[in-house]
């Protein structure tokens, strides 16, 4: 093979996103086999907990939904240089006012539903505009704000799940579900079809969403200025661009999408909000699906696919009793590795470059 092919491949991201899946799940067989497991059993269920029936392969795709919002989330912030470790909160406080209008705003469908995802997405735009706010107005890090914000997002769900018009009386700790008006579950039609009860809309509107994400950011001018300012600030400044602006655009769309991620899952599985006791963590996870995605909406939507199918395939785990949290420890095996590919691409690159000095 040519030395300049061999370049090529090398410099592909395609390239280590499948190497990094590949020694992720090679870890994940080693401590498998550490505590006793057969690796092949386990990697076995695994595969049949997803393509085993056609409903698990709908539910894997279920799962994906809110998954393909928080990483076009934080792919998106990423893009324009701000690291959206608050996908979390806003998707909490997307889940909240989903929830709320759901509840307490009586509307006809599907209207109903279409205003409870506006004002989920209303609700996730300020809330992560708040952190630019702060960063653009008191030069306050917009990390830590987002990380405070998500604490204050978590208490705040807990707080409004408690009071009397939200709480239900069944003595579960948790809100009533949601007016049926409201729901983004698909007909009964489609649920007899694949055999998956909890089928809804939300994977039609989070790659809509992807689409849309892209198209804003590699075809528009507003896209260039966000890419731009994410390069350089003091270059995009030189060249004319309102860079506070741009930034706190690029927090209040990146909340959004968030919040969205919240919204489908109230309305279309969940239909309604527990009291937490921990972060439920879809934000957090997020940040996997826009690596692996390598920060690109498309390739969101395909990494979004693929640890929502892990989640589901995961939880059939325990049947062969091993813990699920094996899946937690291949995806950020994966994550570690992606992190580590520039390192990896700059020394294979030279030797790719020795060898044609040769």
């Amino acid at each position: 093979m040519k030395s300049g092919m061999k370049q090529k491949i090398l410099k592909s991201p395609t390239l280590y996103t499948l190497l990094s899946i590949a020694l992720g799940f090679l870890l994940g067989a080693i401590l498998l086999f550490l505590i006793g497991v057969n690796p092949t059993v386990a990697y076995g269920k695994l595969w049949n907990g997803i393509f085993g029936k056609p409903k698990f392969v709908v539910y894997s795709i279920v799962y994906a939904a809110p998954l393909i919002f928080t990483g076009l989330s934080v792919a998106f912030s990423f893009r324009t240089g701000v690291f959206n470790i608050g996908a979390e909160g806003q998707y909490i406080m997307g889940s909240l006012a989903a929830l709320v209008v759901g509840l307490l705003v009586p509307l006809p469908a599907p209207f109903h539903a279409i205003v409870c995802l506006l004002a989920a997405a209303l609700a996730g735009g300020l809330w992560g505009a708040l952190a630019g706010l702060l960063k653009v107005k008191k030069g306050i890090n917009e990390v830590l704000s987002y990380i405070m914000l998500n604490w204050i997002a978590f208490y705040f769900s807990n707080y409004v799940i408690n009071q009397k018009v939200i709480h239900t009386e069944q003595g579960a700790d948790a809100s009533k579900n949601i007016l049926k008006s409201a729901s983004i579950r698909m007909p009964e039609f489609f649920s007899r079809l694949s055999g998956c009860t909890d089928i809804h809309w939300g994977i039609v509107l989070a790659l809509l969403a992807a689409l849309l994400i892209w198209f804003i950011m590699a075809k528009t001018s507003f896209g260039y200025q966000l890419r731009a300012v994410g390069y350089s600030r003091s270059a995009a400044e030189y060249a004319g661009i309102d860079s506070k602006r741009v930034f706190l655009l690029s927090m209040g769309i990146s909340g959004m999408l968030a919040a969205l991620g919240g919204a489908v899952q109230v309305l279309g599985m969940a239909e309604r909000i527990a009291q937490f006791a921990s972060q439920e963590g879809y934000g957090f996870q997020g940040i996997t699906v826009a690596l692996i995605g390598g920060t690109n909406p498309i390739g969101c939507i395909f990494s979004g696919l693929f640890y929502g199918a892990m989640k589901y395939g995961g939880n059939k785990l325990t049947v062969v009793n091993v813990p699920t949290e094996v899946v937690n420890i291949i995806m950020g095996t994966i994550i570690l590795f992606i992190a580590i590919t520039p390192s990896v691409r700059t020394v294979l690159l030279r030797a790719v470059r020795g060898e044609g000095g040769k």
